[in-house]
């Protein structure tokens, strides 16, 4: 059996090949990375990521991350507080802003409908979009989920109930790949897919 280390560095590989993206080759030489480098930075990453973990909460109103209970987008008077965009997860929201081309607010759903996984509305933030597009003056719900079948489907649905409310509905353009997921399109493509968005309501 060949060598792979002293056990506490097969343990710190093993951590981090657990994380999106990461496997052990490159987990691997983010290791011996750190080990170069000062002990200092070590106790830095550390604090932040334990910092991260213990300030960093859910927005109350649009349930996107934020260190308050309202994140400042939703607070951001500058902002359209009448168009709300609608993603499936926190990350989706930093990818839209980075596009530079909305100006609205959010609303995360924290994952799609996958009837098989037995995802339902009820596991979701839909019931609170509803209720928040019947509280507030909404004049457009932009519904920008990925475009694959379990976003297609959960657009369908929100479509439909959003409808019921005499909400205005569109969808993100069709310039992202079929099965692509919007936390990794380029900047222009994604402004260009919200740029060129659709009405989206169900007749």
């Amino acid at each position: 059996m060949s060598y792979q280390g002293p056990e506490s560095f097969r343990k710190a590989v093993v951590a981090l090949a657990k994380l999106p993206g990461v496997g052990e080759k490159t987990a691997q030489r983010l290791i011996f990375h750190l080990m170069k480098g000062k002990k200092e930075n070590i106790s830095f990453l550390t604090q932040a990521l334990e910092q991260l973990k213990a300030q960093v909460t859910i927005c109350a109103q649009c349930f996107g991350y934020s260190d308050t209970q309202i994140c400042p987008v939703c607070t951001d008077v500058k902002r359209d507080q009448h168009t709300i965009c609608v993603v499936e997860e926190p990350s989706d929201v930093f990818a839209i802003e980075r596009s530079g081309h909305y100006r609205g607010v959010y609303h995360v759903l924290h994952g799609v409908l996958a009837p098989l996984d037995g995802v339902g509305p009820s596991a979701l933030k839909i019931k609170e979009l509803f209720l928040r597009a019947q509280s507030q003056e909404i004049k457009e719900v932009l519904i920008a989920t990925n475009p694959n079948v379990e976003g297609d489907a959960t657009a369908l649905y929100l479509a439909q109930g959003l409808r019921n409310q005499d909400i205005p509905v569109s969808r993100i353009a069709m310039g992202l790949p079929m099965g692509g997921h919007l936390e990794y399109a380029d900047r222009v493509t994604l402004a260009r897919a919200i740029a060129e968005r659709r009405d989206f309501s169900i007749r």
